[in-house]
């Protein structure tokens, strides 16, 4: 069984690819360069929804969907929720 604690207690692991933060700064239309201290914060907020499914960990949270690597800890790619 994996708990939301086992993410949040490796954020200090979290990374991406270069192109990986130009995607996920293109995709959420982010204002910021910093796209891996927005994605911590963001995995942070009390009203994020974290779930494991196979390799990956899926944070829903601030309108988006973040996927991470379960085990490098890697940002793949996140998405906005369409409504």
């Amino acid at each position: 069984m994996y708990t939301t604690n086992e993410l949040l207690s490796n954020l200090d692991k979290l990374h991406t690819t270069d192109l990986g933060a130009v995607r996920i700064k293109k995709n959420l239309s982010l204002d910021t360069d910093e796209v891996i201290d927005w994605c911590k914060l963001s995995i942070k907020q009390p009203d994020a929804s974290v779930t494991r499914s196979g390799k990956n960990w899926y944070v829903r949270v601030n309108g988006c969907i973040l996927t991470i690597h379960a085990h490098s800890y890697t940002v793949i790619t996140a998405h906005k929720i369409k409504k």
